[in-house]
Order: structure tokens, then sequence, then C-alpha cells
């Protein structure tokens, strides 16, 4: 019995550390927090279960004006005593499901997004206990799952959507629907929660998902980067015409 747990930890640490090393190739650090938007973050908490990778999800409660409903990541506008965006989503994570610092451990920032408001949105990835029982605040949060970090290279129920941004971009929006065995209902990400997690399953799994995305996947790190640059020119350039 103890020879088996031995080994089941064994492929535990294995896991992890390839997956920490995996996406230490993609920290972004404070590469892009010059830029002039606003600013905010979320927290992208992978668990292990069952010898499996999984993210934790929450579904913005209904009581809020923007979004109310909607599946996200936790997360939210940096506040001013806000060191940096990981300080920033480890403080909404807290306010948000209860997570406390000290069972987190931070492993990068990704290359940001740009969310409907204009906001700079950076993706913040950390290892969060598999035993976490999460506390939501019911003014924030109506709901908190995990999904299998797979399901984002291999989803059972995906659909693509091109859309085109208020700025001209045009751009291709991912939309999964997830049946959750524990709470016995579907899921729907999509937008932004969906981009991030789709691009954290390619950093980690390094394989070709079954539906098309928008990087060069021989070199995901430059063609992330060019993605978002090329997001960012289309957004300043329309905040410059409207000065």
């Amino acid at each position: 019995m103890e020879a088996e747990e031995k080994k089941e930890e064994l492929e535990r640490n294995s896991i992890k550390e390839k997956a920490r090393l995996r996406l230490r190739e993609f920290d972004v650090r404070d590469r892009f927090s010059h830029l002039p938007l606003a600013r905010a973050a979320v927290l992208l908490p992978l668990m292990l279960r069952a010898g499996k990778l999984y993210l934790l999800l929450t579904v913005r409660s209904m009581q809020l004006r923007r979004s109310p409903g909607e599946v996200c990541f936790p997360g939210g506008k940096s506040d001013a005593t806000d060191k940096d965006e990981i300080d920033t989503a480890l403080r909404e994570a807290k306010e948000e499901v209860g997570l406390q610092l000290e069972k987190v451990e931070v492993i990068c920032r990704l290359v940001p997004g740009i969310d409907k408001m204009n906001y700079l949105v950076t993706p913040v990835v950390a290892f969060i206990e598999d035993t976490f029982q999460p506390t939501p605040n019911p003014d924030e949060v109506s709901n908190v799952f995990v999904m299998p970090l797979e399901y984002f290279v291999e989803p059972l129920n995906y659909q693509t959507v091109p859309y085109k941004t208020s700025s001209g971009y045009h751009g291709r929006m991912h939309s999964f629907t997830y049946d959750d065995p524990e709470h016995k209902m579907s899921f729907r990400i999509w937008g932004l929660t969906a981009h991030f997690a789709v691009f954290l399953a390619l950093v980690i799994f390094r394989r070709r998902p079954t539906f098309e995305v928008d990087y060069d996947l021989d070199n995901l790190i430059s063609s992330s980067e060019n993605y978002f640059m090329n997001l960012y020119a289309s957004v300043y350039e329309r905040k410059k015409s409207n000065i």
C-alpha cells in the first residue's frame, strides 16, 4: 500500500513539474504592463485530480451588472494597493471563492487579452490544492465548478463564432459547453475565459486541438504575442481616433 501511494505521489509530482516547466517558458512577467490601458487580472487555478489536470471556474452572480450568470475565472480590476497583476488575481480569488494565499503556488503570467471594456486582462496561472473547498461570495459568485483542462483541446461540445470588435478587428471566439457530472448541470465557457483556457491547454499539452485556433502551433510563443499585439494595435488606434 505504501509503495502504491509513493508511486502515485511521484506521478503527481511529475505531471505538475512538466506543467511548471512548460508554463515558465511562456511567462511574460510584466512585459505588457506598461501598455496604456486600464488593468485587470484573472487567476487560472489548476489542480490535480486522479492523475489529470483540472481548472477551477466560477459563475458570476445574477446580481452583477456586467455579464451576470457567465462563466469566468476568479479576478477583477486592479486596485491602487496591488503591487502587480499577481496581487490583483490573488486578492480577487480570495474575495470571490475564499482561496487562501498560502495555499496557492503561482507559476506564471501568460500573454494578456483585452476585454470588451478595453481592459488589459492578465491571466495568472497557479496550482491550488486538489482538496480546496470554495466558499463563494454570493454577491459576486453563484457557482464554482472544476473541469478537465484537456476539454479545451478535445471538447465534446464546441462551437466557433467569428466576431468583429468595435475597433474593426476580426477574430474567432471559442464556445464550449461542458456537462458537469458533479453539479449535473451544463456550463457554457466562451469569450475571453475560453480564450485563456485554450491557450493554457495548448501550452501544457503541446498538441493540436480538434478545432481551429488563431496561432501557429509550431511557434506558439511568438504567434500568441503577435496575435495580442495586433489586437492591441486595433484597440489603441480606435482609442486615439476617439480622442
